[in-house]
């Protein structure tokens, strides 16, 4: 890393680029927050400096991919403490969540030449995917490690490399894709490195061995550790515990939840309280509804290949990282921080980052100051309503195997109903 915190790359002969990094790296950052212009455009915006389109993607494609693995290491960290956000921790433990998704390709020879299309039930899928991880922090949608999966890495992939970076005193929620026997052993084994535990979604496919009931009704099993190879082999057996709650609202349809948690003693961690903090992994996919919806509106990624298509991405959750913080710091302890309007707070830090940007220097550090205070009071003004406790059917306009059609949207809304099973 450079003296400002701008990741170093290694000497190249011939001039020195006309760009600094100090001024790529902001600028193409600066460019996925906006809803028009061209890099062009946002780097003479920031700095007065100009430089054509065509020498933007050159620019890019010689950046080496460590720059910004460097970047988000460095960028992203915890950022809630138990005092100002009470939310995002629970019983001492931080909440933190991991979960992936898909990002589409344009259409490009290059992009053609590196990606394969998925298949579908109506021939290939119109546009190419790469695949990102991200490990959240939930009270704050807060990222706090990505992988990108460039050489078209699964999700499955992408989320073992993460768990190197888990947190320490950490309670890691995972969706039925992790809530499998191999996973849960890498798991274990990345929490019991840095004191932290999880609480994944079990797959119904892996039937456990009962060793005990315990006390408040959930159960402590042990789950065949099998061979890669040989799944008839047994290699060990891991102990966890099982939670089986049925859930559902009055007057509808329930359906049972089974959770797997490292977290054994009944006293310290409730079964019926770990059920209902499960629901707490949803706010996963609303950040990435931000990320993909307010952030950035468009369809597919504006970039042409595949590496760019990763730096694009990259910049993204950076941008979602500055845009937790800015929210925490006008939620101020005063209110939840997801309570601060994340549609406004994007508003005005857009507009504050292009003011002093190139108006910097007609500005004295008193009135940036006054403006910046002005910026927060915008923010925790802009307030969301408490979240309804509600859900949709599962059900889609075409049907699929068994899924009931979908002809009008629905929702359901009232408290949710948790019995131990």
């Amino acid at each position: 890393m450079g003296p400002k915190g701008v990741p170093t790359m290694p000497r190249r002969r011939g001039r020195k680029p006309r760009v600094p990094l100090n001024q790529l790296l902001p600028t193409l950052t600066f460019h996925v927050m906006q809803e028009a212009g061209t890099l062009a455009d946002h780097l003479f915006q920031l700095f007065r400096q100009p430089l054509a389109d065509s020498s933007w993607s050159d620019r890019r494609l010689r950046l080496p991919w460590e720059i910004f693995a460097d970047l988000m290491r460095r960028a992203l960290r915890p950022r809630a403490t138990a005092g100002q956000h009470p939310e995002a921790f629970w019983r001492g433990w931080r909440l933190v969540a991991l979960d992936g998704t898909q990002f589409s390709l344009i259409n490009t020879p290059q992009i053609a030449a590196t990606l394969v299309k998925a298949q579908t039930r109506r021939g290939r899928a119109a546009f190419a995917k790469i695949t990102a991880a991200v490990l959240l922090e939930l009270g704050l949608h807060n990222p706090l490690a990505a992988a990108i999966g460039r050489k078209g890495e699964s999700e499955w992939a992408l989320a073992q490399r993460l768990l190197a970076q888990l947190p320490k005193r950490a309670l890691l929620l995972g969706d039925r894709l992790y809530g499998v026997t191999a996973f849960a052993v890498q798991a274990r084994a990345a929490c019991a490195r840095v004191g932290s535990h999880f609480l994944l979604r079990a797959s119904r496919s892996v039937k456990p061995v009962l060793i005990k009931r315990l006390g408040d009704g959930s159960r402590l099993v042990r789950i065949a550790v099998r061979a890669r190879n040989n799944p008839t082999r047994i290699l060990e057996w891991l102990e966890v515990r099982e939670i089986r709650v049925r859930v559902g609202r009055a007057g509808h349809r329930s359906h049972e939840l089974r959770l797997w948690t490292s977290l054994v003693a009944p006293a310290e961690a409730p079964a019926l309280e770990l059920a209902q903090l499960y629901a707490h992994r949803w706010d996963h996919e609303l950040y990435f509804r931000e990320l993909k919806r307010q952030v950035r509106k468009t369809d597919v990624l504006q970039s042409h290949t595949v590496e760019t298509g990763a730096q694009e991405i990259a910049a993204l959750v950076l941008v979602s990282a500055l845009l937790s913080t800015e929210r925490a710091r006008a939620a101020n302890g005063a209110v939840p921080v997801l309570r601060v309007s994340f549609g406004h707070v994007l508003n005005v830090v857009r507009g504050m980052w292009l003011f002093f940007g190139p108006f910097d220097d007609l500005i004295d550090d008193r009135l940036k100051h006054r403006v910046v205070r002005r910026g927060y009071a915008l923010m925790r003004r802009s307030l969301t309503d408490k979240r309804r406790s509600r859900s949709c059917p599962r059900a889609v306009r075409q049907t699929v195997k068994a899924w009931p059609r979908l002809l009008q949207t629905q929702s359901v809304e009232g408290p949710l109903h948790f019995k131990l099973v």
